[in-house]
């Protein structure tokens, strides 16, 4: 009999974000291939980390559920929910992949966190019941087939792209851009032919800025005339991986922040693989999720300083170097970061959870 697991989910299916669609969404196909019954049996119409689940009890008890999946789901009432089910020999586990929360690790049987050092980052007494599921690699197919063999100028600019999932207001770390070279920031930003949204988002963002310096640097960065602002789409931000000769992945790591660990340290691996799988060279500043994954100078750079960064960018005008680097980080990470591999792990684990219960 197929073993029947439930997801419970941050978002919903038909219109997932990141982290819904490549923890579950992505994973399904290779579950229902190894014997599981996959099945979503909660969904917020949008985004929520903390819903009431009030109910969910009953129909996960009535439809017979052995295992639980709470998708980066906590709060009291996910802990209560968890600790019922432990209660009626239901297992549960916990996926979360951008925040440290014991709670939810004590209240369930298993916990999946997307880093090494994510893991690290709790007590103990807690390491065992945390394993390691990375971000698999969405659209391996996906990668460059050509590279430009220029080494860009002023007319004819190399061209680097940085994916983020939010809308940047300026361009991290690099405050100076090469005459040379020329950016692409595919993020959370409305279409171009949205005119009045494009407006109406600058517009907000400008007067959000406290001071006139900022919003004196924010226009410059909306009129420079060698950055493009491009919203991202599913399809079409693989055909600008492709046509790219650089990825880069500029993070500002000494922007304050409430939370703790700031987010940019506990990100995932995943837009560094994206990039390296499509065949780029990239350039990264170094996190904890990037330094496991970049061999330096070898499948890609990791880049601490202005200077680093521009010593970097240098060293990737010449045509071969962006060939023989893009060629070798695709080779790095295209199998141990796949959907396949990732689905492995989880299916183990699952396994493994399910074993335990049986003795």
């Amino acid at each position: 009999m197929p073993i029947k697991i439930g997801f419970i989910l941050l978002s919903n299916s038909k219109n997932p974000i990141p982290s819904t669609r490549i923890a579950v969404l992505n994973m399904l196909p290779f579950l229902r291939a190894a014997n599981f019954e996959p099945h979503i049996v909660f969904e917020p119409e949008y985004g929520n980390e903390t819903p009431q689940l009030d109910g969910l009890m009953s129909r996960i008890v009535l439809e017979d559920f052995q295992i639980i999946y709470f998708q980066k789901i906590h709060g009291s009432s996910a802990e209560n929910l968890a600790q019922q089910l432990s209660v009626l020999g239901i297992k549960t586990v916990y996926g979360v992949c951008d925040l440290v929360n014991e709670a939810m690790v004590r209240a369930t049987d298993i916990t999946l966190v997307v880093t090494d050092y994510l893991k690290s980052l709790y007590p103990q007494a807690l390491q065992a019941k945390i394993s390691v599921v990375h971000d698999g690699i969405e659209h391996p197919e996906h990668h460059k087939i050509s590279y430009n063999p220029t080494y860009g100028s002023r007319n004819k600019p190399l061209h680097a792209v940085l994916v983020t999932s939010s809308s940047l207001d300026k361009l991290p770390i690099l405050n100076s851009i090469p005459n040379w070279l020329k950016i692409s920031i595919v993020g959370r930003y409305p279409p171009a032919e949205q005119i009045l949204q494009n407006l109406q988002a600058m517009r907000w963002q400008f007067l959000a800025k406290p001071n006139t310096a900022l919003r004196i640097e924010y226009l410059q960065f909306l009129a420079h005339r060698r950055i493009a602002r491009i919203a991202w789409h599913p399809t079409q931000v693989y055909k600008i991986l492709q046509q790219a000769d650089i990825g880069i992945i500029p993070i500002d790591t000494t922007a304050t922040t409430e939370q703790s660990p700031p987010a940019w340290q506990i990100k995932s691996e995943n837009r560094l693989t994206m990039k390296m799988c499509v065949g780029l060279p990239v350039i990264a500043t170094p996190i904890p999720a990037y330094e496991p994954v970049i061999r330096q100078g070898k499948n890609g750079f990791l880049a601490h300083s202005i200077r680093e960064w521009h010593d970097c960018l240098d060293s990737l005008r010449d045509p071969l170097a962006r060939k023989d680097m893009g060629e070798l980080a695709r080779d790095s990470v295209l199998i141990k970061y796949s959907k396949q591999e990732q689905a492995k792990h989880l299916i183990i684990v699952l396994n493994q959870l399910l074993l335990k219960s049986s003795f």
